[in-house]
């Protein structure tokens, strides 16, 4: 009697487990997510593919495959000279405005003051104007600037590092912001009993648990500064182009895959730094 229960036992742990069956709405689901994915990144493999075209006139099918430009591309000073540029401001910009963006956000969520709204809708108020409005705006309001201190701004350094600043700060203030709300200021509490100072619990506590929402603000804003046109179009000045502005250029005489080639070397450029920056700090959880 006791074998025949061990059996029975024994029997129903080898029985398989049923399979679980996935419905209709979710295949459909999980195809629609597909789809989208598909439909957003179809246009960078196409960049990417068109990059190694042969023909100089870009046709369907192509003749052949080549790489000769991306040998253009590097032998091409002005995309030299253009990335160089771009990654100087970008960086730049992304410093500043990070630091100034973390600043903005913690004195806005922690503290209540007057006019503390209209400040956060004015350092926000660049993600809702559209780029070439901005620009127009920026390059008036440095001409006016320009006759009251009677100095160059426009076509300087300096100006378009201040024009890509302001954009790069509502960036900043936005995840900085939505990171804030997910702390627990028992921890900034307890850092505080224990004999912390204000500035220590800021730099060993406050500043720790931001950040994967710095590290993130810090790469899109510097991607936002590397790839903007419409705001850097009116600001530059002779011998200072910008590799978007560079590519617009060669666009009015030329074209042909050289472009492309540009075009892929950035995506993968990005996509590495963004791979990197995921490896140490989980975007999935700041975004």
């Amino acid at each position: 009697m006791a074998s025949t229960v061990f059996d029975d036992k024994a029997t129903a742990t080898r029985t398989p487990a049923p399979r679980r069956r996935i419905s209709a709405s979710t295949l459909a689901a999980r195809a629609l997510v597909v789809v989208v994915y598909l439909f957003i990144l179809s246009p960078l493999a196409f960049v990417v593919w068109l990059s190694f075209f042969k023909d100089v006139v870009i046709t369907f099918p192509p003749s052949g495959y080549t790489a000769a430009w991306y040998v253009n591309a590097w032998r091409n000073a002005a995309f030299a000279d253009g990335f160089i540029f771009s990654v100087k401001i970008a960086l730049c910009a992304a410093v500043i405005g990070v630091s100034l963006g973390v600043a903005a956000a913690l004195g806005i969520a922690r503290y209540r003051f007057m006019g503390g709204s209209l400040v956060n809708m004015l350092l926000l108020s660049p993600l809702v104007v559209p780029g070439i409005v901005a620009g127009v705006a920026v390059y008036l309001f440095y001409l006016r600037a320009e006759n009251v201190l009677n100095m160059d701004i426009v076509g300087t350094f300096s100006g378009l590092l201040l024009a890509h600043v302001c954009l790069t700060i509502p960036w900043t203030m936005r995840l900085v912001s939505a990171a804030m709300t997910g702390l627990d200021t028992t921890i900034e509490e307890a850092a505080r009993n224990l004999g912390a100072t204000g500035f220590q619990t800021f730099w060993r506590v406050t500043l720790p648990m931001l950040r994967p929402a710095i590290v993130a603000s810090a790469l899109f804003s510097f991607i936002i500064s590397f790839e903007n046109l419409e705001l850097t179009l009116p600001l530059v000045g002779p011998g200072h182009t910008t590799l978007p502005i560079a590519i617009m250029q060669y666009l009015e005489f030329n074209l042909d895959p050289t472009i492309a080639a540009v075009s892929a070397v950035q995506i993968v450029l990005l996509g590495i730094v963004m791979l990197v920056t995921d490896r140490f700090v989980k975007l999935s959880q700041v975004i």
